[in-house]
């Protein structure tokens, strides 16, 4: 029992922490493509590394909307479609 009364803070300090980057900080970088927008490639000739396809994932703009933004986003249309 002492376990979860001190693991309760922390939980709520966690969450309380990841909304506030939400909200000051919306996108992050993609996964998929490291925030370049398309996948790397290399030529085969000399070697150098060129710009290959778009990223499907962001489509080309090397950035995400992260997941809690996204949901705060939902819950604020689902609201404000409610009260009209």
């Amino acid at each position: 029992m002492p376990h979860a009364l001190t693991a309760i803070p922390g939980l709520i300090f966690i969450t309380l922490g990841y909304a506030a980057l939400c909200a000051v900080s919306p996108f992050g970088t993609c996964r998929k493509c490291n925030g370049f927008g398309h996948q790397i490639r290399q030529s085969r000739v000399t070697g150098r590394l060129k710009p290959g396809r778009v990223c499907r994932s962001c489509h080309g703009y090397g950035r995400r909307i992260r997941i809690g933004r996204w949901l705060y986003n939902r819950v604020a249309g689902f609201h404000r479609d409610g009260t009209r």
